[in-house]
């Protein structure tokens, strides 16, 4: 069973699951290892009804206390999903140099002060002027920002969009897309395929199989696999098919990472 490398926790704002309930389900999944990877977005209190902020020190006491648990059962590596955003560079640098983490997913969450997942984010702008500026702003993230090993869902905002995805065609934004991609494998950073999507009843894992299958072209290999689990019934979500559509895309291997170093698995 393909290892999730994205799953939430009580200390994210978004899930009550204690940890060892995450790890168990994977566990009885026969995965072989599985990485916690809480929310932290320095900042998101300002902007969102939830405080995605962790308190880490208690978060990284807790991770150690479930590896030690499930020692000699299932490898459960430390993660964390750190919010992107240019405001808060210096921060996200720091936390990106001194985690004591295996794996960090950048992921971005707001847009222009708002919350994805706010309607008002979408307010005085078409979507599709709305879902460019997300592309246009996340390439501005990882072009900047150092302090992910992997993009977490590319296109993230197409689940809380007006239609949300049934009008997105992932070749209508290709050229800015396209340097996304481009700027992660130049830069030795992994593109998540995260099959929440799925789970949103979007039909499709995150990003969609035409940038999966763009960014294999490219000359991409870092990629990394995440349900997004924010309760243990999700924990590996919707993988089988997933991993069928990556094959059919060219992929062979997807990749954990062990002490922020890529390590490749046959899916």
């Amino acid at each position: 069973m393909i290892s999730d490398c994205h799953v939430h926790t009580e200390f994210s704002g978004d899930s009550k699951a204690p940890q060892n309930a995450q790890v168990q389900a994977a566990l009885e999944l026969g995965m072989k290892e599985i990485c916690i990877t809480d929310h932290h977005d320095p900042g998101s209190s300002q902007m969102t009804h939830i405080d995605f902020t962790l308190d880490l020190p208690a978060y990284l006491r807790a991770l150690e206390d479930t590896v030690q648990a499930f020692e000699g059962k299932i490898r459960v590596l430390k993660g964390i999903e750190l919010g992107l955003m240019l405001r808060e560079k210096d921060i996200l640098t720091r936390l990106g140099a001194e985690l004591p983490v295996d794996y960090i997913i950048g992921s971005s969450h707001f847009l222009d002060g708002l919350d994805v997942y706010d309607p008002a984010c979408y307010q005085g702008r078409s979507e599709y002027a709305s879902y460019f500026r997300y592309f246009e702003s996340t390439l501005a993230r990882i072009r900047t920002l150092d302090c992910f090993d992997s993009l977490g869902h590319l296109d993230y905002i197409v689940r809380y969009g007006p239609d949300r995805n049934k009008n997105y065609v992932p070749g209508d934004y290709m050229d800015i897309i396209d340097e996304i991609l481009k700027t992660l494998i130049h830069r030795g950073k992994a593109l998540e395929c995260n099959t929440a999507g799925f789970k949103y009843g979007l039909g499709h894992p995150h990003p969609q199989e035409e940038i999966l299958l763009r960014y294999r072209e490219l000359g991409g290999e870092l990629l990394t696999m995440g349900s997004d689990a924010h309760t243990p019934g999700q924990v590996g979500g919707f993988f089988p098919q997933t991993a069928e559509i990556l094959k059919s895309c060219g992929f062979r291997y997807y990749t954990v990472y062990h002490q922020r170093k890529p390590v490749f698995y046959p899916l």
